[in-house]
């Protein structure tokens, strides 16, 4: 089995999906807003915080995942056009 090397690229990608993504953090400004507002216990933002990252790994994976499967190479196929076929 192959092993999976993780690159000193994987954080500075990671960082930067953190940084393009910041729509993540939109319910946990809102779950803030309610903690001083209303009272609502601060753990319901922390987990809306921590709960970003994860979402931006996982889509890091999926496409990886569909990148991955692009790159295969399929088998070649044989020639059915008539007229390409080698007459001479």
């Amino acid at each position: 089995m192959r092993r999976v090397r993780i690159s000193g690229v994987f954080l500075l990608c990671f960082l930067w999906n953190l940084l393009v993504n910041p729509e993540w953090l939109l319910p946990a400004a809102v779950l803030l807003a309610l903690h001083f507002l209303k009272g609502w216990a601060l753990k319901w933002c922390l987990a809306a915080v921590l709960l970003w990252p994860a979402v931006v790994l996982l889509k890091m994976w999926i496409f990886g995942k569909l990148i991955a499967a692009g790159k295969h190479e399929d088998p070649p196929k044989e020639n059915k056009n008539p007229y390409s076929v080698g007459k001479r």
